[in-house]
């Protein structure tokens, strides 16, 4: 006998994520609650329930002080609401190809009719039911929806025809729908809603149910995708449905001769395995003529049919130094090389990972004659990250983080933690399109994934949609809070002839070119470089507008000036201009006095340039200071007239004492 587990059983990516986020929120906080079951299994259930999660279906009596995880399944947006009013915490564990119904359906207009195929009962059809505007309808089948367009005259009402499915919708069923409904509807728009990893779980049940004697179900039969399975392999061969090893009956391998598992996408590994270990350890079942049947053998040789490049699901059994071990339910030895576990560098595989820890991997290579397997961890994340990248494009909330590898002609590469390369435009790289996008390189980035094509393995991401995220938080923080003379410190973003913008913190604000310095420039560049650090204030606040300051009080040349010279000082002034009618000379940077020609000498002038040069340093006077009107006068004359009176005195004295 042979038995042959199908590749896609056990977790999804959606269920997978929900799991993990309880998990982690449970051994984080305290008092945690949950809207329903977070997945439908019992065995996932009980074991978040003893670690202290409270399930409560009446959202409404879930108390203030909690934390809540909203399920896999979804919720309807009044339960979003309840929380927000009565500002009660939450994390959405909703699979992202779920939150993409919830995103169709709030977008259908009020006037037009929504329907949607699954069961009417189910959390997840009552969760997309609770975001419709419009009337809705939930079929269950193609018959059923015919029943509703003749109740309701759908087709008689004009209005605009909407349909969507639940994730784990039949795929034939909804085959036979959709093509009822291009039959009878004239402009009908259908969503396909299922999900990619229910349908291929289905294509895979069907293809396997069509080649085994018997097939196993290992789930709930709560559980939608589990029952579809179920479904699908009944209509080909004698198939039966547990939730656990201890369901497992002797009687129905009587006669097989090859035995095909699959599991939902809710069932863990952990189960799984369980029940593979169970049919291994079935005594004197009679599967065929032979006395000495050896089941073990068998369920050996299944496992045996595991090549390389398989994925596989595996227990981490030891860690050393150089490797993983890992259990996958061979004689071998499972090992990964630390340098096969993950793309990123700074990951850490003796601490990433713990003994008992669930692991996905592809089997690399099988040496029986050292009973070993070399397995990698990173070559499963890379063959499934495309999967995660389509739901991480559907899901406009999540953000991937990734380091840049790469500057390439129009943009950057950015390398994940599971080896997917994104390609990230250059106008999408910065928040600005003055930033470099060279200083990004081997640095770490957060990014949106914007476009997927699965199968030319591209992606394309965005930089700027995150930082945009972020900057318009920190705007409206900053608008709450800001007001004139606040000091921030900033960065240069850029300059242009009229003044500097300054980044201070999320929001940029305009240093006015007569605001850099007390001396008079030309250009900002005189003061100021792009990326230069600066200690700006506040000094006006404008139609979201702001004004910096950046010269200070304590440098301004007239208070310079007020601590240092008096009205009649003498000075050492440097001539730096000329007009018609005087000579303009420098006293401390930043303040020229004016020398009127009248006070250049003792003698008529006709123009200054015939007693001064520019560039020559002079002894002058300080004959007045304007403080008001910011204008300094001097005078050259008051220093020389004394002195020639003196001279024009002493040959009236000498005659005298000659007589």
């Amino acid at each position: 006998m042979k038995i042959i587990l199908a590749e896609k059983a056990g977790f999804c990516f959606g269920v997978d994520r929900a799991v993990k986020t309880a998990f982690e929120t449970l051994e984080k906080n305290e008092n945690v609650y949950s809207v329903g079951e977070i997945i439908h299994n019992n065995f996932i259930v009980k074991k978040l329930n003893s670690m202290g999660l409270k399930v409560e279906d009446e959202f409404e009596k879930i108390p203030q002080n909690s934390t809540v995880i909203i399920r896999a399944h979804g919720v309807p947006s009044c339960v979003y609401d309840f929380f927000n009013d009565n500002n009660i915490s939450f994390i959405d564990a909703t699979c992202p190809f779920v939150l993409k119904i919830h995103k169709i359906v709030k977008d259908i207009p009020e006037d037009a009719i929504l329907f949607v195929a699954g069961d009417k009962d189910h959390p997840e059809v009552k969760g997309i039911v609770g975001h419709s505007k419009c009337p809705t309808y939930v079929f269950k089948n193609c018959e059923e929806l015919e029943l509703f367009f003749r109740t309701i005259n759908a087709l008689d009402t004009g209005k605009n025809l909407y349909f969507v499915s639940q994730t784990t919708f039949s795929l034939k069923e909804w085959e036979k729908c959709v093509k009822k409904i291009n039959l009878l509807c004239t402009k009908p728009t259908v969503f396909d809603t299922i999900c990619k990893a229910t349908e291929e779980r289905q294509l895979e049940a069907e293809k396997l149910s069509k080649s085994c004697d018997k097939m196993v179900i290992i789930g709930s039969k709560h559980s939608s995708n589990t029952m579809k399975l179920y479904n699908v392999c009944k209509a080909n061969c004698e198939t039966c449905l547990i939730e656990c090893a201890d369901e497992l009956e002797e009687s129905f391998f009587v006669g097989a001769n090859t035995i095909g598992v699959t599991a939902g996408a809710s069932t863990p590994a952990a189960i799984i395995k369980e029940v593979l270990e169970a049919m291994s350890e079935v005594k004197n079942t009679i599967v065929s003529d032979a006395d000495d049947f050896d089941f073990a053998a068998a369920l050996e040789e299944s496992l045996g049919s595991m090549s390389t490049d398989q994925k596989v699901k595996g227990i981490v059994v030891g860690i050393t130094p150089t490797e993983i071990q890992v259990d996958i339910g061979r004689k071998q030895t499972g090992y990964i090389t630390y340098n096969e576990y993950s793309f990123d560098p700074t990951v850490d595989p003796a601490k990433d990972c713990k003994i008992g820890d669930e692991i996905n991997v592809v089997i690399m290579k099988t040496n029986d004659a050292e009973g070993t397997i070399m397995l990698s961890k990173r070559r499963f994340d890379s063959a499934n990250a495309w999967d995660e990248f389509i739901a991480a494009s559907e899901d406009e909330n999540t953000i991937v983080e990734g380091t840049v590898t790469d500057i390439v002609r129009g943009g950057v590469i950015a390398t994940t933690a599971k080896g997917i390369r994104v390609f990230i435009p250059g106008s999408l790289a910065t928040a600005s399109r003055n930033d470099s996008v060279e200083d990004l390189l081997k640095t770490k980035v957060n990014f949106k994934i914007i476009e997927v094509n699965k199968q030319r393995k591209r992606a394309v991401g965005s930089i700027k949609a995150v930082l945009g995220n972020a900057r318009k938080e920190a705007q409206e923080k900053f608008w709450e809070t800001a007001e004139v003379g606040q000091v921030y410190t900033g960065i240069v973003k850029s300059i242009t002839n009229y003044g500097v913008f300054v980044d201070i913190g999320g929001v940029d604000g305009m240093i006015h070119i007569s605001e850099l310095s007390w001396k008079r420039i030309k250009h900002p560049s005189e003061v100021l470089n792009i990326g230069d650090t600066v200690e700006v204030f506040i000094k006006a606040l404008e139609n979201n507008k702001i004004s910096l300051g950046y010269k200070k009080d304590e440098e301004n040349p007239w208070a310079i000036l007020a601590k240092t010279y008096n009205v009649d000082d003498v000075v050492d002034a440097k001539i730096v201009g000329m007009t018609a009618f005087g000579a303009f000379a420098n006293i401390i940077e930043g303040i020229d006095g004016l020398i009127h020609i009248s006070q250049i000498a003792d003698r008529h002038v006709e123009k200054p340039q015939d007693v001064l040069s520019v560039g020559e340093v002079v002894k002058a006077k300080i004959t007045e200071i304007d403080y008001d009107k910011k204008r300094v006068s001097l005078s050259i004359r008051a220093l020389i007239e004394p002195k020639e009176e003196a001279e024009e005195e002493a040959p009236v004295e000498e005659a005298a004492d000659a007589e």
